[in-house]
């Protein structure tokens, strides 16, 4: 038992009732402050890979991820047609060709600019920034120290979230991507 005075098992509950509760990673530093009593960030990562066991031995219909830098409980993908029909009426805007190229420019590059991108896309793509700020997908995360002291823009935690990854160190390397063919 830890000095915290809880036992893993009512950690893990409370853990558990806690990742149901949100709809948003949420990261072992934050569930460790909630937690509190002396239960760190250490404990709480260990009790989630212990919980990911458990779930996977049960065979359990959801599972823990390590998502945007913070963990989340999501439905297994083997369930993925039940829950898409559930959710039908309320269907995720989806993203254009366009935009996700440019999305993809924004991500492999950042920060980048405005300039850099209609330069790669070869043509205007404010729009299109503009429209994936509005769905929380870029940001801007500054300023380049140039005359007219231009937007660097770069992808937010809800990419990482709606990607699935980890961090953006878990995007694919450019070279590993397979080729597009050519016209």
């Amino acid at each position: 038992m830890a000095s915290s005075g809880r036992g893993d098992a009512e950690c893990k509950r409370i853990l558990e009732a806690l990742l149901i509760a949100t709809d948003q990673p949420v990261s072992a530093a934050r569930l460790a402050r909630v937690l509190g009593g002396g239960v760190d960030s250490r404990r709480v990562r260990k009790l989630m890979q212990t919980m990911r066991e458990e779930y996977d031995a049960q065979g359990r219909a959801f599972q823990i991820e390590e998502i945007a830098e913070g963990f989340q409980i999501l439905t297994r993908p083997e369930f993925h047609e039940w829950v898409a029909k559930l959710r039908k009426t309320r269907r995720e805007e989806r993203l254009t060709p366009s935009a996700i190229e440019t999305l993809a420019i924004v991500a492999f590059k950042q920060p980048v600019l405005r300039a850099e991108i209609d330069d790669i896309r070869g043509v205007h793509c404010g729009p299109l920034l503009r429209g994936l700020i509005e769905k929380s997908l870029v940001k801007i995360v500054g300023r380049q120290n140039a005359p007219g002291r231009p937007i660097l823009y770069g992808t937010t935690r809800r990419f990482l979230q709606v990607f699935g990854l980890k961090s953006i160190k878990d995007l694919p390397k450019l070279g590993a991507l397979p080729s597009m063919p050519t016209a």
